[in-house]
């Protein structure tokens, strides 16, 4: 515990146990934070509130809907930013990659036409910036409301494959969502979506850019593509820690905390813990395989942990299969991953 009565969770088991206990551990706390640019949306609730609401909401995300979002976003995103660099002989990943990737695959998701590419761009990265820049959030928050909200309306009743027909149309024992359920799970989605996807497949790279024999390990198997992800996810996770607040008088790996401390879960450390991994700080894609637990757990594991998945082992196979010889640019600094909640690597310098 700290001096504040703030309880840090740090362990793998302990981070566990208050991801799998949301009735003991309440999500609610986020409401007085990203709640007031979001809305209220599913990353607050506790059940049975977020019970239906995420069984609603996950129809959109079914294997059906990510083997299309595969072949008609993913794979050819992938292979559209690298045109632009391929024959350059050299390219910074961050930048020209591993940013634009992801991004581009929400806003396919959702149907944002070409024309408003850019403008829904800046209002999905300018509405992460609540608690430096109030104000312009929840202007982009509420420019994002705008924009969805008649689209949501005029996709009810409509077939189609896109995100917002999905999730207009998408109903639990006969009811649907609100247009006024949907636009927070759109605002949390868009930068979301992206950030995290991006910053995962920063730091995947810098442990394989940094490791050579690793990379050129994967290199010479591909099928080593899904253990360097994982791998990846479990050494730098791309956000480090989630909040929960205590619904009573209770013990967290032993330790008594009172109802209404904040507990900090911080997912870093326990991807780290050396009980779970042995020398839990080194990249090694080749260590025995346990679940890690980037994607939470419990109720609020990660809704988009299976596309985010999709789209680091394809963006990996596409680089290696593109760019042959690919390695750290040697007249360059070595890659390094900085940050506090939020961590990447900001720059990922390489020749081929």
């Amino acid at each position: 515990p700290l001096g504040d009565g703030t309880v840090l969770a740090l362990g793998f088991d302990a981070v566990s146990q208050v991801f799998r206990d949301p009735r003991t551990f309440s999500s609610a706390g986020y409401a007085k934070v990203v709640g007031i640019v979001f809305g209220h949306s599913i990353l607050e609730m506790d059940p049975p509130e977020h019970t239906r609401y995420r069984a609603i909401v996950q129809q959109a995300f079914s294997r059906r809907a990510l083997e299309l979002w595969r072949d008609r976003l993913v794979v050819p995103y992938a292979n559209a930013l690298v045109d632009a660099f391929a024959a350059r002989g050299r390219a910074e990943l961050t930048r020209e990659f591993a940013f634009p990737f992801p991004l581009a695959i929400i806003a396919g998701m959702l149907d944002v036409p070409e024309r408003d590419r850019m403008q829904y761009t800046h209002w999905a990265v300018v509405i992460l910036s609540g608690q430096m820049q109030a104000g312009a959030a929840l202007h982009a928050a509420k420019a994002l409301g705008e924009y969805f909200a008649p689209r949501i309306e005029a996709a009810r009743g409509r077939a189609g494959d896109d995100l917002i027909t999905l999730l207009a149309n998408a109903e639990l024992d006969g009811a649907r969502l609100s247009t006024e359920e949907i636009l927070p799970f759109i605002r949390l989605l868009s930068p979301a979506a992206f950030e995290t996807t991006a910053r995962a497949f920063s730091n995947l790279m810098c442990g394989l850019l940094n490791n050579p024999e690793q990379l050129d390990a994967v290199k010479s198997d591909r099928s080593l593509i899904p253990q360097a992800v994982q791998e990846g996810l479990r050494w730098e996770p791309p956000l480090v820690s989630f909040a929960r607040t205590a619904t009573r008088d209770t013990e967290v790996a032993g330790v008594p905390v009172k109802a209404g401390a904040m507990i900090a879960t911080i997912v870093g450390a326990a991807n780290r813990d050396p009980a779970r991994w042995e020398n839990a700080d080194r990249f090694d894609l080749h260590r025995p395989a346990k679940p890690h637990i980037a994607f939470a757990q419990g109720a609020h594991t990660c809704l988009g942990m299976h596309l985010a998945t999709l789209e680091l082992e394809t963006a990996l196979g596409v680089l290696l299969e593109r760019l042959p010889n690919l390695r750290r640019d040697p007249e360059a600094p070595a890659p390094v991953i900085t940050g506090g909640s939020f961590r990447t690597a900001l720059a990922l310098p390489v020749v081929f």
